[in-house]
């Protein structure tokens, strides 16, 4: 087990580790693929948890819940969209923090009203920025466009209470100036009117800038709700709160997709077995891995691999090799003349 992990951790090959090809180390270390790390909940309260949801490969996601002052991970669900059961069956195994700092996304926001209904939320705010550049592009054409990206881009930079009133004034000034141009409609019984290939053809109206109307919806929505600014609130002056997801995103997500690409040409449950062991190994209290084999670990593994924390659906899961470690395919015995 300590070989194999060494090998599924790291960076060296089975070559190397074997001292010959590659074949007798998969044939010994096959079994490994049996044991399931499972990240315990503590039960521990934390000040600020980090969530979000990465796209790994394979048409599957991963949910994580990360401790945001140690970047400890404090649990994982497998699921195939963001959906709100997915987050649900994860938050509802952790006890709910002062603050949660978090990307968006619907299903997300319904989990929490459901499960930690008094945690403060902090959006992350360089995803503000992105969605507000997905809105204007990052050359708009027209003076509110550009007004609104300048928004953006000054909503990262804030740092302090008094940043964030003059941001907030900033924003209503916005509006005062702009903010009829986000009300416009546009007929489709209008002379000359060319319908936006984002329209659909039954409808007889639609705004008539709508990427500059959900931008700045999205600035209003997020700062009538208290979601921008509650890093400063004098309520969580000891905690040093994050603004942005930045821990979770690099400290989880990218290493994970190394850890991928260092392995590619592994099944999918493979590679949802090699991230569960990374995760677990991250986790506040992991076990010695070498503590969790058990009698029926041993035996040749002829069935799917039971993946940790799936929300129930078709995974498709691919049957393993017997060397264990990918799934080989072609024609055997084939001949060529």
């Amino acid at each position: 087990m300590k070989a194999f992990l060494k090998w599924l951790m790291g960076n060296a090959t089975q070559r190397e580790l074997d001292g010959g090809t590659g074949r007798t180390f998969r044939h010994h270390h096959a079994w490994c693929w049996n044991v399931a790390p499972v990240i315990v909940p503590t039960g521990e309260f934390y000040d600020e948890i980090q969530l979000d949801g990465t796209y790994l490969s394979g048409g599957w996601f991963l949910l994580t819940a990360i401790d945001g002052a140690s970047g400890d991970v404090l649990g994982i669900q497998w699921t195939d969209t963001e959906k709100y059961a997915s987050w649900k069956a994860l938050l509802d195994r952790l006890p709910p923090p002062r603050v949660v700092v978090i990307d968006g996304g619907q299903g997300l926001a319904s989990a929490l009203k459901a499960c930690w209904p008094e945690a403060r939320v902090q959006r992350c705010l360089v995803h503000v920025l992105r969605n507000i550049r997905r809105e204007t592009t990052l050359r708009p054409r027209t003076d509110a466009g550009k007004a609104l990206l300048r928004l953006g881009r000054a909503l990262v930079k804030v740092e302090t209470i008094e940043q964030a009133d003059a941001w907030l004034a900033a924003l209503n000034a916005w509006f005062s100036h702009y903010g009829h141009l986000t009300e416009l409609k546009t007929y489709a019984s209008e002379k000359g009117v060319v319908r936006p290939n984002e329209v659909r053809a039954s409808m007889d109206w639609w705004w008539t800038h709508l990427r500059l109307r959900r931008g700045y919806k999205l600035l209003r929505q997020l700062a009538r709700k208290g979601h921008l600014f509650t890093f400063l609130d004098p309520e969580f002056a000891d905690l040093n709160l994050n603004r942005t997801t930045n821990r979770i995103e690099g400290g989880i997500n990218a290493p994970l997709k190394d850890l991928l690409r260092r392995h590619r040409g592994m099944t999918s449950a493979h590679q949802r077995r090699a991230v569960e062991w990374w995760c677990y190994l991250r986790s506040p209290y992991p076990a010695e891995p070498t503590s969790l084999i058990r009698p029926e670990h041993w035996q040749p593994s002829h069935k799917k691999i039971i993946v940790n924390n799936e929300i129930p659906g078709d995974w498709g899961t691919e049957p393993t090799a017997e060397e264990g470690l990918w799934l080989r395919k072609g024609w055997a015995g084939r001949t060529t003349t």
